[in-house]
């Protein structure tokens, strides 16, 4: 089983706090699944961009480009 970086806590708060009266334990486990496979995509991304305009360091505007075709 691969270890996760984001807390199934942090996900049953989500979906409370989306409105959701009960969670089942297997929709906080996809939600993280889901979320952990996006937060990865992104962070290539942003890494990716740091590399192409010459920097080591990821900033806050790489991140917010890579999340945009992501986010409605």
């Amino acid at each position: 089983m691969k270890s996760s970086e984001l807390g199934l806590s942090a996900m049953y708060r989500i979906l409370k706090k989306s409105g959701a009266e009960r969670v089942s334990d297997e929709s906080a486990d996809e939600l993280r699944r889901i979320l952990e496979e996006l937060a990865e995509d992104i962070a290539k991304s942003a890494v990716d961009m740091a590399s192409h305009a010459g920097r080591k360091t990821v900033k806050a505007e790489d991140v917010k480009l890579a999340s945009k075709p992501f986010i409605k």
